[in-house]
């Protein structure tokens, strides 16, 4: 897959197939319309663009809301359009000034001009310019007279539910990966290096990987303990991660550790991939190190339990 970080970086395509939107999670829903996508460039020869904005535009539109946070870094979703198949993905950096940009300028300097599309699929109800101007309808008035053809992708339902990357996260939030993974057709997941902490986990002997995640904008799921299954190199592991503060220790300091079952060695700098797989249980604070540490026995045979089903 090709990767441009400016429209001046694209060289325009006889026959291009494009999506344009955020894709925040790269969920089911977005998925339909990648399939669909890749279904028509094949029919065509033609070949698959994907416009995404970065960073994510309610950052910079509403900078003093400080609650959103994304399911995926740039580099996560660029990983998950390449694994869909998908051949050029074009990062327009999202400031206040291409906020401003006309629905007709769009239309005409990017895709028209810039990227040479020749059949455009997006989302339902997808909108696009300034104010969110731009329209499906806009979109088939336009197309005849710019060379390229419209198709709108209908509402994605699973369940009665519609998919939503918001959806996504207010599962993400109070623990829900069972629903979270369901709307994303895959594991949760979040990266980062391996970086030093206090130890305590050997004390418990459950020695733990402290990780540092490396966007303060990723989405962190609730305080808890999660069955989940850990990348490293070329090899997958399984394990349990804690999320929280240690209450029991009167930590003040939220911090991200996982225990991985069978493995030692010392991996501090090296980066890790947690997928996870399920909630084992909340948080919750303890009258002694003994009591946790004794949970903690009970957690990792219930994570064995869970991942046993799972993988």
């Amino acid at each position: 897959m090709n990767i441009y970080y400016s429209l001046e970086d694209f060289t325009k395509l006889n026959f291009a197939v494009v999506t344009s939107g955020t894709f925040d999670g790269v969920h089911i829903g977005h998925q339909k319309i990648i399939n669909k996508l890749k279904e028509i460039a094949a029919q065509n020869n033609g070949e698959t663009v994907v416009i995404t904005f970065w960073p994510h535009p309610r950052l910079i539109l509403k900078p003093e809301d400080e609650s959103l946070r994304v399911l995926n870094t740039f580099e996560e979703k660029a990983e998950l359009l390449k694994k869909q198949g998908i051949q050029h993905l074009l990062r327009i950096p999202f400031t206040k000034e291409f906020s401003q940009i006309s629905s007709q300028a769009f239309i005409k300097n990017i895709l028209v001009d810039t990227i040479g599309t020749k059949k455009l699929v997006i989302g339902y109800d997808h909108r696009f310019g300034n104010n969110r101007e731009g329209s499906f309808e806009q979109l088939q008035v336009n197309g005849p007279a710019y060379g390229f053809d419209v198709q709108e992708i209908e509402r994605q339902d699973i369940d009665h539910v519609a998919v939503s990357s918001t959806k996504i996260r207010k599962a993400l939030e109070s623990g829900d990966i069972v629903t979270a993974n369901h709307f994303l057709g895959r594991a949760y997941s979040l990266t980062g290096e391996v970086v030093k902490g206090d130890k305590l986990g050997r004390v418990l002997g459950y020695p733990t990987a402290n990780i540092d995640i490396d966007s303060r904008h990723k989405l962190i799921p609730s305080d808890g303990i999660y069955a989940v299954t850990v990348a490293h190199e070329s090899a997958s592991y399984k394990g349990m991660l804690y999320i929280g503060n240690r209450p029991t220790v009167n930590g003040n300091k939220r911090v991200i550790e996982v225990n991985l079952f069978d493995f030692n060695k010392e991996i501090y700098g090296e980066s890790l991939i947690v997928n996870f797989q399920d909630l084992i249980r909340l948080d919750e604070k303890f009258h002694d190190l003994e009591a946790l540490k004794l949970r903690l026995h009970q957690d990792k045979i219930e994570a064995f339990s869970i991942l046993s089903r799972k993988i």
